[in-house]
This record gives structure tokens, C-alpha cells and sequence, in this order.
């Protein structure tokens, strides 16, 4: 049970560009909803020391400084088309204070379920998108003396790399740590006038494909879901790696599959399997690929936005699982290595000529969901591998776990490596209820 004790705005600590900001393509497509993150701290002397809400509440003032575009508010862009624009008004962030009388150890390895859920404000996207903060956030002290800071940040300002400087940054100002590495806040970089040398193929934004004798998936959006938290060691990692690498062609040098490669491949696998697909049933991976050191030149490091493409892997079922873990992950990676500076420049220009983005959405212009399905027969991962997760030390110590929040759909896939640096990850998945078990089974036994 988590109970409120306060709502502070928190506003950026001194005066702030008073603008309308570009949104390049990358940013239209997104949801109008937040990526929900959380974070837990154990009881340290120094959470007893201080007031965690003041400093949370003086350090966000000063991060907002730096990071003004996420204390405005967007609105719908007067083209329409479902596009909108950013209004840079220091409107601020709030901030929730609560308690739980709930330990942190009662979390157990931290399943992203709707416990971990009530630790991460919730927002009505029915309200009005100009009312709407593009960063939420809610202090929980829990009876330990422990306590969480639940996360929710736009998806329109910030992918998982944005996300994370934000953070750090905001943390290293609550500790006073050095230096301060601002945002690089002009997303028109990724304008270019250049001519394009190639077009893009649309084929990999097109609806996933549905269950065969199935003209759409309503019946499968209303199955009941559950999800897991499963480990993988390094050594069951390697052990993926090793058998993917069997079918490397020795001839022509290839590298060796990577260890996100060689895992997604087994979870493609081991779910169509667990779902019990006919041997002609067409399956699609879904993931995205960070383009930022894909373009020539290359994003500067600091690069505040979203630079990521959709990318997809297709088979059929059957295919899929007669032919070798080699093979799902040779599939992967073809799929990665289609993301080149040509392709993401062609991927861009087609957004931008779109007459209405509001397709890619999974919720409406009025907060209802709506939008592609990702779950039976299909796959979404996301992957954390690459991303610096953890450090968040706002004076209190760094955080003990940081994990998603329970937003999941049939066939979302979180890849995380493991808070402990041991070479594990911990994948966080969302099935259906009648597959999970199955899913679990294959998911270790097949390895």
C-alpha cells in the first residue's frame, strides 16, 4: 500500500529559453506516454541524514537548467497530422512524495509487477497533451528506511541513452560531483540537405503479421498476461554464443555473433515454440537499433532525442525452429546491418513526408490504445545491454536495483545485463498466461 504525502512542481532554478523547439521525424513517431523506470536504494546514514525530497527537489531545479526542454509541455502542431510541437515554458516536473509500509527486501528480485508499478506515478493520457509533464517522478520511502525513485519520462523528448545522461547528470548534481556534461539539445542535426542515395522500403513499418485463420488481433489483445524474471549466467550466455557461432562462415571471416544476437535469438525461438505455432505461421522480431554512430558524420556523444530505427526479423515458425539458433541469429543481424547512414537518412525523409504519424502510436490523439500488436505471433525486445544503467548515486549510495516498470504487452521482451557486473542478464518478459509456463520450460532446457 502506498500512500501520498505531497506533490512539489519543481521548475528549472533559473530563467530558461522561452521557445518553440524542432522535433525532427524520430521524435513524431513516439508514444505520448512516458518510459516508466525505477530505482531502489537500501537505508544508508546518509538518507537518515538528510531531507531526500529537498535534495531531489534542488538538484532536479538545477538539472532542468541544462535540461529546460523537459520542464515544458507539448501540444498538437498546428499542420496536424498528429504531429507535435514542443513548447519550451518551464512548466516544470512534479515530484510525489510517498510512503509504503513495505520493505525494500519485500520486492524480492524486483519482477516488474504491478507492485513495482504503484512505485512510478501513473498519468491520465486523457488529459489534455499540454497538461501533461514530460518528466514524472515519485520519491517512496518504505518502513525499512529504504527507499525508490519511480521514473517516467517522455518518449517524445528522450530514448534509453537521453534518458540516462539526464539521470546521471541530475544525480551527479545531487552529490556534487564533477564535471557536468550538458545535453547537445539541437535534434536539426539530424536535417541534412544533402540529396538521398537511396529510398526507403516502408516494408518494415507495416503492421506485424496476424495468427493464421485469424483476420486480426483482437482475440489475442484480450488474453490475460503474466511476466517473468529469468537469469541467464555468463556461462548459459556463452553457451547460446558458442552454439549460434557453429554455422559463422569460417570463409569469408564473419564475426562472431554477439551475445545480444545469440540471446534474442534463442527467445524468438523458444516463444514460438511455447505458443504452439503451425509450421507456415508467420513471426516477427521487433527491436530498435541506436543510429547515432551509424550517420556520417556521427551524433555528437551528447545528443539529446531519439535516434533509433525500427528494425525486424522475419520467418516462419517452422523455419524458425527446424533451422539452428545460427540461423534465427544470422537473421538479427542481417536485420542491424540494413542500418546504415543511406538507409536512416531514406527512413527520415519517408516520416517526414508521411500526411499523419499518429499510426505508430499505441495510444490515440485522446489517450486510448489503439496502434500495431506486437504480442502472438510476434516479438518486441529492448534491449539494455549496451546502456550505462547503473551509478545513479544521488548522496545516498547507488541504487541496488534498476529495472522497467510493469508496462508490458504480450511478446515485450526487456534484455538487461545484470546490476551485479557478473556477465548475467536478467530478461524481464511478458507472455500470455497459457504460454508462460511452456515459454520457461524451452527458455532453459533448450539452451
Amino acid at each position: 500500500m502506498v500512500t501520498f504525502k505531497a506533490t512539489h512542481i519543481v521548475r528549472p532554478a533559473e530563467p530558461t529559453p522561452d521557445e518553440i523547439l524542432f522535433l525532427n521525424a524520430c521524435d513524431q513517431i513516439k508514444d505520448i506516454s512516458h518510459t516508466p523506470t525505477i530505482y531502489f536504494y537500501k537505508h544508508s546514514e546518509a538518507l537518515d541524514a538528510g531531507d531526500a525530497i529537498l535534495r531531489l527537489k534542488d538538484s532536479l531545479s538545477k538539472a532542468l537548467v541544462l535540461f529546460y526542454p523537459l520542464a515544458g509541455r507539448l501540444n498538437w502542431a498546428a499542420e496536424g497530422g498528429s504531429r507535435v510541437e514542443l513548447h519550451c515554458n518551464g512548466k516544470g516536473v512534479p515530484i510525489f512524495e510517498a510512503e509504503s509500509e513495505s520493505k525494500v527486501e519485500d520486492f524480492g528480485d524486483f519482477t516488474p509487477t504491478p507492485a513495482i508499478q504503484a512505485l512510478i506515478p501513473s498519468v491520465d493520457y486523457t488529459t489534455p497533451i499540454d497538461e501533461i509533464p514530460l518528466v514524472i517522478v515519485q520519491l517512496t520511502r518504505f518502513s525499512c528506511g529504504g527507499v525508490s525513485i519511480g521514473l517516467g519520462v517522455s518518449h517524445v523528448m528522450a530514448d534509453g541513452p537521453s534518458a540516462l545522461h539526464f539521470v546521471d547528470e541530475w544525480a551527479k548534481i545531487s552529490r556534487g560531483a564533477e564535471p557536468i556534461v550538458p545535453p547537445f539539445l539541437d535534434r536539426k542535426v539530424l536535417e541534412t540537405d544533402k540529396p538521398l542515395s537511396s529510398t526507403f522500403d516502408p516494408s518494415v513499418l507495416r503492421p506485424p503479421p496476424t495468427l493464421i485463420g485469424q483476420e486480426d488481433n483482437l482475440e489475442q489483445r484480450k488474453k490475460p498476461i503474466t511476466v517473468a524474471f529469468l537469469n541467464l549466467t555468463k556461462l548459459q550466455i556463452e553457451k547460446l554464443r558458442n552454439k549460434a557461432n557453429l554455422d559463422v562462415d569460417k570463409e569469408t571471416n564473419s564475426r562472431g555473433y554477439s551475445r545480444f544476437e545469440a540471446v534474442a535469438a534463442h527467445i524468438w525461438r523458444c516463444t514460438s515454440k511455447a505458443r504452439g505455432h503451425i509450421a507456415e505461421q508467420q513471426t516477427s522480431l521487433h527491436f530498435v537499433a541506436d543510429f547515432r554512430n551509424k550517420l556520417k558524420p556521427p551524433l555528437p556523444k551528447t545528443f539529446f532525442g531519439n535516434a533509433l530505427i525500427r528494425v525486424e526479423a522475419t520467418d516462419k515458425s517452422g523455419s524458425l525452429l527446424s533451422n539452428s539458433i545460427g540461423t534465427a541469429s544470422k537473421k538479427i543481424r542481417e536485420a542491424v546491418e540494413k542500418v546504415t547512414d543511406d538507409t536512416v537518412r531514406a527512413y527520415l525523409d519517408f516520416l517526414k513526408g508521411l500526411p499523419d504519424v499518429g499510426r505508430f502510436r499505441s495510444l490515440d490523439n485522446n489517450g486510448r490504445p489503439k496502434g500495431d500488436f506486437y504480442g502472438n505471433p510476434n516479438l518486441a525486445i529492448i534491449s539494455w545491454t549496451a546502456l550505462p544503467l547503473y551509478g545513479a548515486d544521488f548522496g545516498w549510495g547507488k541504487e541496488i536495483h534498476m529495472g522497467p516498470g510493469s508496462m508490458g504487452f504480450d511478446g515485450k521482451t526487456f534484455i538487461i545485463p545484470s546490476h551485479d557486473g557478473d556477465g548475467s542478464f536478467n530478461i524481464a518478459i511478458w507472455l500470455q498466461e497459457e504460454h508462460m509456463g511452456a515459454f520457461k520450460k524451452c527458455f532453459y532446457d533448450d539452451i
